[in-house]
């Protein structure tokens, strides 16, 4: 059975990141995020099938509209370069623009059970893709080299761009986090080609 979407969808997803960033996820009950979205307790359940359904939901959501932004701004950008900045820029900005979704993607997806986290890997799958294809373009380009571990160079690009996120959210986004996009670009770029 497909979910259900629409505005109440909406408010729900909305209201899960706040109340999961202020509380905790496993502190965060179905019932607070029901208040906090404006709808009845019971109307939760028309939505999603429990609290662990709206996480990844919420992670779903979020990246995948994330994924499609990136994939439409990389389709318009030939530059290798460029899309390896489009990549780390929106990732950086989308983040800083919404600290309490930093808080949840960050910290509170992290301290999920096994299975919850194996279906948050799945969703990511898509955003690694994206990585991958510019990988495979800068091969193809001579940009990187022909012997590029594609799964390392992602690994690394991923866990870079991961770890200046998280970093900036344990310091309480005292600083500016899209202001780093640029080093950190550079810093990566320099260390995959040849």
């Amino acid at each position: 059975m497909a979910k259900k979407r629409g505005q109440k969808y909406e408010q729900i997803i909305d209201a899960a990141v706040k109340v999961i960033a202020e509380n905790g996820y496993h502190h965060s009950q179905v019932s607070k995020i029901a208040k906090e979205a404006g709808v009845a307790d019971g109307t939760i359940y028309l939505y999603f099938k429990n609290k662990e359904d709206i996480l990844i939901s919420l992670f779903e959501e979020k990246m995948g509209n994330f994924v499609e932004k990136s994939r439409e701004r990389l389709d318009e950008e030939t530059s290798i370069e460029r899309k390896m900045a489009i990549l780390i820029e929106m990732h950086l900005t989308q983040l800083e623009a919404n600290y309490e979704l930093a808080i949840v993607t960050q910290l509170e997806l992290r301290q999920s059970n096994i299975a919850l986290r194996n279906r948050i890997n799945e969703v990511l799958k898509g955003y690694l893709g994206l990585i991958d294809s510019v990988l495979v373009e800068g091969i193809e380009a001579g940009l990187f080299p022909q012997d590029l571990d594609r799964r390392i160079a992602r690994q690394i690009i991923f866990g870079a761009i991961d770890e200046v996120v998280t970093n900036w959210v344990m310091k309480d986004h005292r600083y500016s986090l899209s202001a780093l996009a640029e080093p950190l670009n550079n810093t990566l770029l320099n260390g995959l080609k040849k």
